[in-house]
């Protein structure tokens, strides 16, 4: 039976509520995973904004759900759970009364408090929740990246945080790590000898992680030039999902084991310190370009700027210094205004040790497990096999393809649905504990601090192309090249 709950959305009316957690939710009723006296409490600042809230809501389902799932039945149904509250953060006024009234009747089941908003503003949230009461030993938390600009202001905002809630009640979201492809690969790792056995350097050559999008700014200009790629992507998703590649067995699936184990990921990364910052990342920024048969602006003409030194742009080249993976090369990439948007994995194993066919055969390429997260999820096995058609023998490479949507009918892949019920459920397997926070900052803060002090400049790149050049050249020294999406 679902968890009744009660869930405030703070920053009800932003471009996150409605595209994504509104959407979410409503999956999560239409599946019959939401008890039908939970209520969603959407806060609007205006009472403009509150007055026209359900029905702005309603539209938005309607442009962000799939043609076959907005029904105007369910949405009638749903919409009883939405409680629309008028009220300022930062003003701890009689308004916050009225959240108090509302929960005066119901004071014992799960209270979720979603803060969509400004870091800046976490604390004073959680204060006034403090001082009003609504905290209470059911509560939980949680709270979107970008966590902090640095260690420093990571650390400010997570000791603000547990002063009014304890860590197992926070929840750090990091929506990549709800996809169901990323829930695939553990199962993959962890359940299956044939790839259990060949996870390690011995056997595999090298693996890529890129993150590629094709949009600009959009509406992040400002956020955006004093953030970049680097704590936008890298310092949370990537090396998320690099720390699920990586890490060793836990003793089982508990939130616990599993932290300690990307913790320890985290810690074994290679530090990257003065001049090996230059020889392992590549960081570039575009400019105007042609994407999709369309001309689109450059970086600084959507900052309306002359100049900025943020990149838009990161390759990295990383190790992990442990017995598993010694010697053996990550490449982590993630860019805006790129020819393709996909999130994808790729384990490129080593090739055959002893070649027993001869030239005539054909070339002989090594083994590929391909984990596309976005825009489709598959999992794809590239294999040698022989040519079917002809009685010579001769090889080519095969894919075993395993597309979800195509494999399970009624497969909708929805990572904020997933978590957003884990927390209902009080599951924090997929979410962000304080100290891998602080192991990813730990890493990541002294290539931004070069950075800062060498005030070099991205390297420039077309928009609606794969990055700067040398950020092949990052590969090509390694005689390897990115597996581009195709």
């Amino acid at each position: 039976m679902a968890t009744s709950f009660d869930m405030v959305l703070f920053g009800g009316t932003g471009d996150l509520a409605l595209r994504k957690l509104i959407p979410a939710l409503y999956r999560a009723f239409k599946d019959g995973d939401l008890a039908e006296d939970s209520r969603i409490l959407p806060v609007c600042r205006q009472q403009a904004d509150a007055d026209s809230y359900v029905e702005n809501a309603r539209e938005a389902l309607k442009i962000h759900l799939k043609a076959d799932e907005y029904c105007d039945t369910l949405w009638g149904r749903f919409s009883q759970l939405l409680w629309v509250v008028c009220l300022d953060i930062t003003a701890p006024d009689e308004h916050w009364d009225l959240l108090v009234d509302v929960f005066s009747s119901v004071t014992e089941r799960v209270r979720i408090f979603y803060l969509a908003v400004p870091p800046a503003i976490f604390s004073r949230c959680c204060e006034t929740l403090s001082e009003k009461g609504l905290i209470h030993a059911h509560s939980r938390v949680v709270v979107e990246k970008p966590l902090g600009y640095n260690a420093e202001t990571a650390n400010e905002i997570n000791t603000k945080l547990a002063l009014y809630f304890p860590e197992e009640s926070i929840f750090r979201i990091d929506h990549y790590l709800g996809k169901e492809t990323v829930q695939n690969l553990l199962a993959l790792r962890f359940s299956n000898v044939l790839f259990e056995c060949l996870w390690d350097a011995k056997s595999i050559d090298h693996i890529q992680i890129s993150i590629s999008e094709t949009v600009g700014l959009e509406n992040r200009a400002g956020f955006y030039d004093e953030t970049g790629a680097m704590r936008d992507m890298v310092q949370n998703h990537l090396l998320q999902l690099l720390c699920l590649i990586a890490m060793e067995s836990p003793n089982s699936m508990s939130a616990r084991n599993i932290r300690l184990e990307k913790i320890k990921v985290l810690e074994s990364l290679r530090p990257m310190v003065g001049t090996a910052v230059d020889k392992h990342i590549v960081r570039g920024q575009y400019v105007a370009g042609n994407l999709n048969q369309v001309l689109v602006p450059g970086y600084l003409e959507e900052l309306k700027a002359a100049n900025s030194g943020t990149e838009t742009f990161v390759a990295i080249k990383a190790h992990i210094d442990n017995w598993r993976w010694a010697g053996m090369p990550f490449y982590l990439r993630t860019g805006k205004r790129m020819e393709k948007r996909c999130a994808e994995i790729v384990i490129q194993y080593k090739k055959v040790s002893h070649q027993v066919y001869g030239q005539q055969v054909g070339e002989v390429l090594p083994n590929r497990l391909v984990i596309r997260l976005q825009p489709e999820e598959s999992i794809k096995l590239v294999l040698m096999a022989k040519k079917m058609d002809s009685l010579a023998i001769k090889l080519q490479a095969a894919e075993l393809n395993l597309t979800l949507s195509d494999t399970y009918d009624s497969f909708k892949s929805d990572a904020y649905k997933r978590l957003l019920l884990d927390v209902v459920e009080n599951n924090s397997a997929l979410f962000i504990h304080r100290e891998e926070v602080n192991a990813a900052w730990a890493w990541v803060d002294p290539i931004i601090d070069y950075w800062r002090q060498a005030k070099d400049q991205p390297q420039l790149y077309r928009a609606g192309t794969w990055g700067p050049t040398a950020a092949d050249e990052l590969l090509a020294r390694d005689n390897r090249h990115w597996f581009n999406a195709q």
